[in-house]
């Protein structure tokens, strides 16, 4: 078991928020790309993150886009389609849209459309 999986979600999203930013996107586009692969709404995501849900349960209980397995390409050295472990590839689906995201690409790009 991977220590993300028992890692709040509400400790990973400032980096994610840090990285976007950095790179001259803004926090309602991470949002945004958050709400199109969990389902999650601004309510829902601000419950998680006040709740200190782990990595493990918010995506358990996410309703994944059913175009999430589009995603594909590489994140830290892994093809992010050839993940076994479905919780993980779900994590990783989301750190490949935000480097999507923090690139500049095309928002209609990055949510698949």
């Amino acid at each position: 078991m991977s220590r993300i999986f028992t890692t709040s979600f509400a400790s990973v999203y400032p980096h994610y928020v840090a990285k976007v930013e950095r790179k001259g996107r803004t926090k309602a586009e991470l949002d945004q790309v958050i709400e199109w692969l969990t389902g999650y709404d601004e309510v829902e995501l601000a419950r998680h993150l006040a709740d200190g849900t782990t990595c493990e349960d918010f995506f358990a209980e996410a309703r994944l886009n059913p175009r999430a397995s589009a995603i594909t390409g590489v994140v830290c050295g892994v093809r992010v389609q050839d993940v076994e472990d479905p919780l993980m590839r779900r994590i990783r689906y989301l750190d490949k849209l935000v480097d999507e995201l923090a690139r500049g690409k095309a928002m209609d790009k990055v949510l698949r459309a």
